[in-house]
């Protein structure tokens, strides 16, 4: 790819601010310059005001190429927040221009600059998972921004946003949407790599490779030894039941995974980039032109989307298109992928591309020496703009080590958001068959946290209770040998995993009330779960919303869900077969659903009210299409 020079009219800022962790003496925020900026961070609200001009303490500035730097805001305040209220904020440039000067779009009407609130209890939270952007639904994020522009009282608002998995598909990419990445790293000249016993020996070659679209596949050595690689990875292997992704646009460089978060998270970088078709064999023209309209709707999306994401606090965590499909599904999956240095390379591309535009804001503190590692790597390009090979290899072997990804929110309730990727309790003699999605240790740390807490909402990407009927269709692929063809990750599939988790819900000193908030399986459902036998609790409602931006086959759907009822209705001796047969689990029923039917598909955005007892109130799915909110409500006796 030719470098070209640097145009005069770049924007200062090209995505963000994000709100990150919001806490009462502490603001984080996301933002992404075409240069190291100057920042100043104002702050006002009833009876408050604060003006911080950002030190290095407080600002920290990572170049991602030439023309594009993070910035990580982390700082400390003099005065505590007040409680729902709300806090306008502005962030200057060289002290003069703010937020209404440089990204206009981020105000609602008739506002001068942002705002958000500190919520004084966690009782209201928005939720949701896997945001694709050229599936045709519309945005689940858009109903965010409508959501928060309609908020009639401070104390009314949602305390957190949480966006449980799938953030990014760094797996399943369209072809207009890797063009954009491309034009984009050409514009803002970001950084290159050289690629480790690839076919193509840096990413330049890889970007002007004819097989760079729609065939990346092609592109491993053609030795005998990656045939595995090829299908496990890179989606040779049809998966005809659960998904019909494709990996053949799999992004590989770190500049393809830094580019896809400035794509997704704000419309300014699009204005930069022009989207002509490339030079194409005529059936990938044609997927090309017809994948171009769901690319361009979502862009037209992205001011909405940008806003909301700087009016509410944000948290998130990883699930496997983030990362790969299947990420960590297997042992057989982790000794393929890491047992070859490109596809190591590309998974820990993407490990770093989370740390800096998604990990780094659930807990600031504990990435110091991860970033020091980047920064070291990002200020030693070579004369070509190329990042130091032995140095990236470093920083991928210890984000593979890395251990601390899991994190919580002090507050009422407690929320701890769980890491179901790379602590799995790995099967040491059968390497084909799922994972459990915690380890043991892991499990223990869960319940220590958990110990003496009145309630808790749990955050786990996978949902602890599923539907029966699909779990067992995964469990029958796994017997065959061909877990991943389905996806079979759950967390009954793990015997040792699921018994562990089970014991601690019986624990005596663990809550009495839990909300367990999922994503993951493209589609909405709610269960309200009792322990057979245990008269006092402990009470579990597992609040499953997904996708943001996917749904499940409709027609494939509306068949599981008739099935899972009858071959699992109470009197079903099936029942007594699972590994929850201690559970009593009653499903709720979505309001605007047709007889029956208890799964909801749909993209749009979840939401939990709580009491203060950790009890759900009101658990609603606001659609992406405007159409009415969906409300699942217990069933009658």
């Amino acid at each position: 790819m030719t470098r070209n020079a640097l145009p005069d009219d770049l924007p200062a800022v090209l995505a963000g601010p994000l709100l990150r962790r919001i806490e009462a003496q502490r603001i984080c925020l996301w933002l992404v310059g075409s240069e190291h900026l100057s920042l100043t961070l104002q702050l006002q609200g009833e009876g408050y005001a604060a003006e911080y001009r950002l030190s290095a303490s407080q600002l920290r500035v990572l170049p991602l190429g030439t023309h594009a730097f993070l910035h990580l805001i982390d700082v400390e305040l003099e005065r505590e927040l007040p409680v729902d209220q709300p806090i306008a904020y502005d962030l200057l440039i060289e002290h003069t221009q703010g937020i209404a000067q440089w990204a206009p779009h981020l105000c609602h009407a008739n506002q001068a600059r942002p705002d958000f609130v500190l919520r004084g209890r966690l009782d209201n939270l928005l939720h949701g998972s896997c945001r694709k952007p050229h599936h045709p639904s519309r945005d689940g994020l858009s109903r965010v921004d409508d959501l928060l522009a309609t908020a009639p009282a401070a104390h009314e608002r949602p305390a957190v946003l949480l966006m449980t998995g799938d953030q990014i598909y760094a797996d399943d990419v369209a072809g207009p949407m890797l063009v954009a990445i491309h034009r984009l790293i050409e514009r803002l000249q970001l950084f290159g790599e050289s690629l480790d016993e690839a076919t193509t020996a840096d990413s330049d070659a890889l970007y002007a490779h004819p097989a760079t679209y729609y065939r990346r596949e092609e592109l491993l050595p053609a030795i005998k030894a990656n045939r595995d690689l090829r299908e496990r990875f890179f989606g040779g292997t049809e998966k005809p039941i659960f998904t019909s992704s494709s990996a053949h646009n799999h992004l590989v460089t770190l500049a393809e995974v830094f580019a896809m978060y400035l794509l997704v998270w704000s419309p300014t970088p699009w204005t930069l980039i022009d989207m002509d078709m490339p030079a194409l064999a005529e059936e990938n023209a044609e997927r090309y032109r017809q994948e171009l309209p769901c690319i361009e709707a979502f862009r037209d999306g992205l001011p909405n989307v940008a806003r909301a994401l700087a009016h509410i606090p944000t948290l998130m965590i990883f699930d496997d298109h983030d990362i790969s499909d299947d990420w960590n599904l297997s042992t057989q999956w982790e000794m393929t992928a890491y047992g070859h240095p490109f596809s190591r390379q590309i998974v820990g591309n993407a490990l770093i591309g989370y740390l800096l535009c998604q990990g780094w804001g659930n807990q600031p503190n504990i990435f110091g020496e991860l970033l020091d590692e980047y920064q070291q790597m990002a200020e030693n390009v070579d004369q070509r703009n190329y990042v130091d090979g032995k140095r990236l290899d470093a920083l991928i072997e210890n984000l593979s080590r890395f251990q601390r990804w899991g994190y919580h929110l002090e507050g009422t309730p407690t929320l701890i958001v769980l890491d179901t990727r790379t602590r799995r309790w790995r099967s040491e003699f059968h390497p084909n068959r799922p994972s459990g999605l915690m380890d043991w240790e892991a499990l223990v740390e869960l319940q220590q946290a958990l110990l003496d807490q009145k309630s808790a909402v749990i955050v786990s990407p996978a949902p602890m209770f599923g539907v029966k009927l699909i779990e067992a269709i995964q469990r029958i692929f796994t017997w065959t040998g061909n877990p991943l063809m389905v996806d079979a990750e759950n967390w009954m599939a793990h015997r040792g995993a699921a018994q562990v988790m089970m014991n601690i819900f019986r624990h005596s000193r663990t809550p009495g009330n839990y909300v367990i908030l999922s994503g993951d399986v493209h589609y909405s459902f709610v269960y309200d779960i009792h322990l057979r036998h245990r008269d006092r609790g402990p009470n579990l409602w597992q609040v499953t919303s997904s996708g943001i931006k996917n749904e499940f086959p409709r027609r494939l759907l509306d068949w599981f869900d008739r099935l899972n009822r009858w071959l699992y209705a109470p009197w079903s001796p099936l029942n007594w077969l699972t590994k929850r047969r201690d559970l009593e689990v009653v499903p709720r029923v979505p309001d605007r659903a047709r007889s029956g039917e208890r799964l909801w598909n749909g993209a749009g955005i979840g939401q939990l009210h709580l009491n203060d007892a950790g009890e759900p109130v009101e658990i609603i799915q606001h659609n992406a299409d405007h159409s009415p909110s969906v409300r699942f409500h217990r069933r009658q006796p």
